[in-house]
């Protein structure tokens, strides 16, 4: 099983929110406001596109201690070196990922119906992505909403952490944690924000408060 601090902020990445800003600049200014996860996600780079921004990213980000795992891509980790992978129900299954990554790779899996949540019970990832705790235009591929009702049913039930990813921001990520979550994943509320160091740090706040609030 992996060895990593618990996320309680995780960035997701996403070009077309960046508008002009380069991925890596927004990725290191969440990153001085506190996200301690990042995860690259390009839906639109080829494999040579994808992995040369992995390697940017990764060079951006040697210093700071923070992981970097790939959305979807077991290639693309490989070839970064990244420190672990984002799995979809679609992708490379988990034990596979977990024999080519190794022990102390971070895996991710998304859960979007209750199958899923019960095929994770016995494998070996980091944590469940929630996804989408709330509707959001960023994810259109998924069976809907699990919404904060379903987010507590997972938690009574999986032996794993839960990251809650899907329509969050500073309004409604205390509300996620109290759920069940133990961290949160967000992707418009800091790709498009002016601030991106600011907002990191109201959304950090807002979980640390939460953490508190359920201990």
């Amino acid at each position: 099983m992996t060895r990593h601090e618990p996320i309680a902020l995780m960035l997701v990445t996403d070009r077309k929110l960046c508008g002009t800003r380069r991925v890596e600049d927004v990725v290191m200014q969440a990153i001085a406001g506190g996200v301690d996860c990042v995860q690259l996600r390009e839906k639109q780079l080829d494999t040579r596109g994808f992995v040369e921004q992995a390697l940017r990213l990764k060079q951006a980000m040697r210093s700071t201690g923070v992981p970097l795992i790939i959305n979807d891509r077991l290639d693309v980790a490989l070839a970064a070196e990244a420190d672990g992978v984002h799995l979809g129900q679609e992708d490379m299954p988990v034990p596979f990922a977990r024999r080519l990554l190794g022990a102390n790779a971070i895996i991710g899996l998304s859960v979007e119906n209750w199958a899923d949540v019960e095929r994770a019970q016995d494998l070996d990832v980091a944590y469940l992505g929630v996804s989408p705790i709330f509707k959001t235009p960023t994810k259109t591929d998924t069976k809907g909403a699990w919404g904060l009702e379903g987010l507590a049913r997972i938690q009574s039930f999986s032996r794993h952490p839960l990251i809650g990813i899907g329509g969050l921001n500073q309004a409604n990520v205390a509300d996620v944690v109290t759920a069940g979550a133990q961290g949160v994943a967000v992707v418009s509320a800091i790709c498009s924000a002016r601030d991106p160091t600011l907002v990191a740090k109201e959304l950090l706040q807002c979980v640390r408060a939460a953490r508190v609030k359920v201990a």
